[in-house]
């Protein structure tokens, strides 16, 4: 599924967050949306999961305006993973996970199975969240948009709380994802992430779209140093992309 975004306009309440964004995230890749703090990640993801409509603008999912989609389209379109990973009740985690399974009016307990094994979690499945750890509690929940089996995944900061091994295998199965022609969306502040594993980057500052494009062309001082107003270092180790804030800008 592709998503194209046209002269949108979205806001928080008054406060104008994006004006004038063009975006097309293209199907069966992962599109990475970086930016600095306050820059619009969330807001445009939350636009792209139909759960912010545009002020101005059209937002389309493979053609058709998400805005004429049905709340239950939409739920079997989209699997949304938002920043916040709060759990405000002391459900088993394989519970959660089949939380993940409302739309389609199954449980479907292969499915269920499937995103525990590959988040790392079939061994918590009966323990409660509330006794989880904050990395362990992220990976449930990761697992419970994955058990939606969504054409499209959104995921804003999907490794906030996990450790590197996790975090690379999260990436390694949004790769497999895509190879399956699934289309992922994630919104990072680690770069180096986006530069080695995202086929496609939006970058956001100042209220709108700064540049668009694969990674090689995204990731450059050029376009990195006055978005987030430091110097950066763009370069390769062992042959893996990586990018490195230097030092603040005068």
């Amino acid at each position: 599924m592709s998503i194209l975004i046209k002269d949108a306009r979205l806001a928080l309440g008054a406060r104008i967050v994006l004006d004038g964004v063009d975006i097309e995230v293209p199907p069966g890749r992962i599109t990475a949306v970086v930016g600095p703090n306050g820059a619009g990640k969330s807001t445009l993801l939350r636009a792209c999961a139909g759960l912010l409509p545009a002020q101005r603008g059209t937002i389309t999912l493979t053609g058709r305006p998400l805005d004429a989609l049905s709340r239950a389209e939409l739920a079997r379109a989209i699997a949304y993973l938002p920043q916040e990973r709060a759990v405000h009740w002391p459900l088993a985690a394989r519970a959660v996970v089949a939380l993940g399974r409302l739309p389609h009016d199954d449980a479907d307990p292969a499915a269920i199975d499937r995103a525990l094994g590959a988040m790392d979690i079939a061994p918590l499945a009966d323990r409660p969240v509330s006794q989880l750890s904050g990395g362990e509690r992220a990976r449930v929940l990761v697992a419970r948009a994955l058990a939606q089996e969504a054409p499209l995944l959104i995921a804003d900061e999907p490794t906030a709380g996990l450790d590197p091994a996790h975090a690379l295998a999260l990436f390694a199965l949004f790769e497999r994802l895509a190879t399956e022609g699934r289309t992922v969306i994630v919104a990072l502040h680690d770069l180096s992430l986006a530069a080695r594993f995202a086929h496609h980057i939006v970058l956001l500052a100042n209220g709108r779209a700064a540049a668009t494009g694969p990674p090689a062309d995204v990731l450059t001082p050029r376009h990195l140093e006055p978005a987030f107003g430091v110097t950066m270092l763009c370069t390769n180790v062992a042959g893996l992309p990586i990018v490195v804030p230097i030092s603040t800008l005068p």
